[in-house]
């Protein structure tokens, strides 16, 4: 089932999520991935700290934050939480890395940290960074 491109509204909704969830946790990577097989954009938020103790208050948070910002362009059951080590931040991490800068990075390959994708969409690390 074909999801179809990922527009504006999803990438800025995702974009201000992150944000938000990083006064709660500092986020090493965010980015969307269409996995091949399941043909749906997810939105992936990475963090050194989440793990198996914290996950279910993580995911708490990102159903509370999401309830608040009250938009249609982001659903909160496409979100998936992941630590810093996981392959596919790892992924998001390296193209920081090689492609540095203040825009979001579209990725068209067909493999992204070891997962089949159709497509990535990885945000720089300026909305990953707290702001005073």
């Amino acid at each position: 089932m074909d999801q179809g491109p990922l527009v504006i509204e999803e990438t800025d909704a995702g974009a201000d999520l992150v944000r938000r969830l990083n006064s709660s946790f500092p986020i090493q990577a965010a980015f969307w991935v269409k996995d091949s097989d399941e043909g749906q954009w997810y939105l992936y938020i990475a963090s050194d700290q989440i793990d198996d103790t914290n996950l279910r208050q993580a995911y708490g948070e990102v159903m509370r934050l999401a309830g608040q910002m009250a938009t249609p362009y982001l659903d909160p059951f496409q979100v998936k939480l992941v630590s810093a080590s996981d392959p596919l931040a790892q992924a998001a991490i390296d193209i920081h890395r090689r492609f540095p800068g203040t825009t979001a990075t579209r990725f068209g390959g067909r493999n992204f940290g070891g997962m089949g994708v159709d497509g990535a969409y990885i945000y720089p690390p300026s909305v990953t960074t707290l702001t005073p």
